[in-house]
């Protein structure tokens, strides 16, 4: 049976989640700024708990972003490292799907807006639905002002999910009922990883990427 490690950085929860054997175990921590010092800690509390090793794990997966730059780095790093060291190959996640699925799995909601606070004024953007228990894409992911979202023409009954939706009263979508508190969790990753394993759908370590979103990182003073 398939064994997937996932991580994930990108937002202020560090967590981690290991499929094996048709059950997933997980951490899970909202922790800012010490994500560096314990995502390899709950990594290894997940395989001593299962009695694996690195090399027995088929493939490694991550959040890719969007999100904080400095937590999609470490998670970016992280998994190019144990990807190397046991050779394994490496499936990435947006981190908007990945709230998305959380939404369905906690919520039962299947056409999900997910927004990440951005800073500067900004959310990271995306729309999702349901498609055989995985959220899919149902339009690109950006980053923009609050007032700048939109949804696709035919879509109007969404759920809201995510940091971004803090600045609800501003957003330009209405929603049935949002999350503001909600973060992505890697348990969702491997959710959302399944299918691309089954499918082949992998990258070599030296290939996984995080995704941005856009090429301004730093906060301007005055902003931060």
């Amino acid at each position: 049976m398939t064994t997937l490690l996932a991580l994930d950085t990108a937002t202020e929860c560090c967590s981690a989640a290991l499929l094996h054997e048709g059950s997933v175990t997980a951490r899970s921590e909202v922790i800012p700024r010490q994500h560096a010092q314990r995502l390899l800690p709950m990594i290894e509390e997940l395989l001593s708990e299962r009695e694996l090793r690195l090399q027995d794990v088929d493939a490694l997966v991550f959040g890719r972003g969007p999100g904080a730059f400095t937590g999609v780095r470490i998670a970016t790093g992280m998994v190019q490292g144990l990807a190397f060291a046991a050779d394994k190959p490496v499936i990435a996640i947006s981190n908007l799907a990945a709230l998305a699925q959380r939404a369905w799995r906690e919520h039962g909601t299947d056409t999900v807006a997910a927004a990440i606070d951005a800073r500067m004024d900004e959310v990271y953007w995306g729309l999702y639905g349901l498609q055989d228990g995985v959220m899919q894409p149902l339009d690109e992911e950006r980053v923009c002002a609050p007032e700048a979202v939109s949804l696709p023409v035919g879509v109007s009954s969404v759920a809201g999910a995510g940091t971004g939706w803090q600045y609800a009263d501003r957003l330009a979508v209405s929603v049935t009922q949002s999350w503001p508190q909600m973060l992505p969790d890697a348990s969702d990753l491997i959710t959302l990883a399944l299918p691309r394993w089954l499918a082949g759908e992998v990258v070599d370590a030296a290939d996984a990427q995080p995704v941005y979103l856009r090429d301004k990182v730093a906060t301007p003073k005055g902003q931060a």
